[in-house]
């Protein structure tokens, strides 16, 4: 899979993700500082992730800032885009199933290796739910894209 990874600041979390994906047999494309560079801003890396989806030059994207929250709503902005700030790996799961979030947002403050890696294995390992009621609430989100 191709995956759009951004974040506002390069922390040691960001590299574990990287490897982690790389290892998991993921291309990426990375939008942030390089280690050591100063923080760039969240919602323009954010930005930039998202339209890689946009644009069907990546499949997903990976999103990060402190908290997650910001790059979360930044990532709403866009129709198509259901992004899930993610603390755990069963929100991770709930996201796919439920929601069918194809941007996962991370807090780089929060969220510790084991977890990472926990919300991972979850959110590659579920699929989306195709039965009717879940694709009619599907359906209803995609509407409001609309408005």
């Amino acid at each position: 899979m191709k995956i759009a990874v951004s974040t506002d600041e390069h922390t040691h979390l960001v590299d574990i993700l990287l490897e982690e994906l790389k290892k998991r047999g993921h291309e990426i494309i990375y939008f942030g500082p390089e280690k050591g560079e100063e923080a760039q801003d969240w919602p323009v890396v954010t930005q930039k992730a998202v339209e890689k989806i946009k644009e069907a030059e990546v499949d997903e994207a990976i999103v990060m800032c402190w908290t997650g929250t910001g790059c979360s709503i930044a990532a709403n902005k866009f129709p198509g885009i259901r992004a899930a700030l993610c603390h755990d790996a069963e929100t991770a799961k709930g996201a796919r199933i439920w929601n069918h979030a194809n941007v996962l947002a991370l807090s780089l403050r929060a969220t510790s290796e084991p977890l990472l890696k926990e919300i991972l294995d979850q959110w590659f390992a579920t699929p989306y739910s195709q039965d009717e009621w879940n694709t009619t609430q599907i359906k209803r989100i995609d509407d409001l894209d609309r408005k």
